[in-house]
């Protein structure tokens, strides 16, 4: 990166390469006119990504935070990104200590909510009880809306 003034800009890193202790910015200093200022600055929660996990958070933005869209993006399982996902909302301190729980599908036609049991059944996100529920309540539910 580039800053206004022509001079290449690293980026900050916020551990400490020795003891991996947090760092503390002590000085900001303007190129343009040359004021400083000193005293303790925090670098940010953000600072505290890996480069992976920042590359994760920009895809998951891309994607719109749609996992499955990630997941063709990413080229990984979904599993995985859910995996990654949590450890992200770990390293920004927003991780509730619960899992990632996957949003209900939304209402639509039988053969999409069929799809999405049998695709949560091959990634042994339920189990095969579970899944036959499921679809004997989608089923239920088409029988009721058609009479």
């Amino acid at each position: 990166m580039t800053a206004p003034n022509g001079h290449d800009v690293r980026e900050a890193i916020s551990t400490c390469p020795v003891c991996e202790g947090e760092l503390r910015v002590t000085r900001l200093h303007c190129g343009a006119c040359g004021t400083a200022i000193e005293g303790q600055f925090s670098v940010g929660r953000f600072s505290r990504l890996t480069r992976e996990q920042s590359a994760l958070l920009e895809s998951f933005l891309r994607a719109r935070g749609n996992l499955r869209e990630l997941e063709r993006e990413l080229g990984i399982s979904y599993p995985t990104i859910r995996n990654r996902i949590e450890a992200l909302l770990r390293a920004l301190g927003l991780a509730d200590g619960s899992e990632l729980r996957e949003p209900e599908p939304e209402p639509g036609p039988d053969g999409s909510r069929r799809r999405d049991v049998l695709e949560r059944l091959a990634r042994h996100e339920i189990t095969a009880e579970q899944a036959a529920a499921e679809l004997g309540r989608a089923g239920s539910n088409v029988e009721e809306t058609s009479q």
